[in-house]
């Protein structure tokens, strides 16, 4: 087992990565889990998956499982689960010192979280992250939040888990849509600031999808470090340095709401796609050798990831897309920065970014 420490000043807190874990939940929450009853938040998928062994672990362990499952997929993060939620914790009396599971993907560790943060003003959660995305990104670091109709995680809080637990066995149950989605999260540690781990993806990335364990747990536990310092350093994004995670975001999240935050584009697949632009896009302002951004995007196709925006069909033009960037976090004084690409490995923020500019690259971009 890997043990990763993320030191977030005042609430610091471990993410343990290795097989088993579920399995094995009540040793590795030991301390955490005061009363019988414990809380469980999980989607209608995972359940079926993964539920019978968490209950099994709990009623093992000496407690009974208390589960809230909601429907698979983004839409679940939204008002009306949020307050049922919070209604559900509320009649379970859970209380400020408890810890309530988040056993899922991206969408459940954001709104159990965001759940957890407003309860009470401020409840504990372990996160138990059941898909790649969230087991090498969106677990750790403490950022939760709800998608609304004006964009994508727009309201929120920033809420530390009191542990991660990432259990490599649950990827074996992964469809390979999901792995790929992951994945893109696993380059961008690359693509913003370690080339060398960039070309170890280029080795290995297949091979570790295709689910060689030791390929698995390296990935994830480097890409865990990387954003654990990142986080450490900059936990609230106010000095720039977290906000070259949003490498490829600022892109993919316009794409998500053109596709109605639906499957027809999971997140992680946007992403790949928004690295692919924003490594163009660089490419086009001469700040980026444009065989780079070539490489960046024959590396998702060769594994079978989209790699053109053209290929969604999405029927919009540019502005509509860049008029999707207008509702995102980090707008500054009405300057939205950009994470963009000196070379593979260096990413940087640039502020000087037109929204016309953006425009008309997409264009050209739909029109490839």
């Amino acid at each position: 087992m890997a043990v990763i420490p993320v030191a977030i000043a005042g609430a610091p807190y471990e993410v343990r990565i290795g097989s088993g874990l579920l399995a094995g939940l009540v040793e590795q929450c030991r301390g955490k889990l005061r009363k019988r009853r414990v809380q469980i938040v999980t989607d209608a998928h995972v359940h079926a998956a993964w539920g019978a062994v968490v209950e099994h672990a709990l009623h093992e362990g000496g407690h009974e499982a208390a589960w809230r499952i909601v429907p698979a997929g983004e839409a679940s993060k939204s008002w009306e689960q949020l307050a049922a939620t919070v209604d559900w914790l509320l009649a379970e009396e859970v209380e400020r010192g408890d810890h309530i599971l988040a056993l899922g993907g991206g969408v459940i560790g954001d709104l159990t979280g965001f759940a957890a943060a407003i309860l009470k003003r401020g409840c504990q959660f372990i996160q138990l992250p059941t898909t790649l995305l969230a087991q090498v990104d969106s677990s750790v670091g403490g950022k939760t939040a709800i998608n609304t109709a004006a964009g994508k995680n727009l309201v929120g809080a920033f809420h530390q888990p009191a542990l991660v637990l990432a259990d490599l066995a649950v990827l074996d149950t992964l469809p390979r849509r999901e792995l790929l989605a992951g994945y893109a999260e696993v380059v961008k540690y690359g693509l913003l600031g370690d080339a060398e781990f960039f070309g170890w993806c280029d080795a290995n990335g297949a091979a570790m999808l295709d689910g060689d364990p030791a390929l698995r747990e390296y990935a994830v536990a480097h890409s865990v470090a990387a954003k654990a310092r990142i986080v450490a350093a900059d936990e609230r994004e106010t000095k720039g340095l977290r906000a070259l995670l949003n490498l490829g975001h600022t892109f993919g999240h316009a794409l998500e709401a053109q596709c109605g935050f639906s499957d027809r584009l999971l997140h992680g697949e946007a992403v790949a796609l928004g690295m692919v632009l924003a490594a163009r896009f660089s490419a086009t302002r001469g700040l980026l050798p444009r065989a780079s951004a070539d490489h960046i995007a024959r590396h998702f196709a060769e594994l079978g990831m989209v790699s053109e925006v053209a290929a969604l069909g999405l029927n919009c033009d540019g502005q509509t897309l860049t008029r999707h960037m207008l509702h995102d976090k980090k707008m500054d004084a009405g300057t939205l920065p950009f994470v963009l690409l000196r070379g593979l490995g260096e990413a940087f923020l640039a502020r000087d970014v037109a929204l016309d500019e953006v425009a008309a690259f997409l264009d050209a971009e739909l029109a490839r």
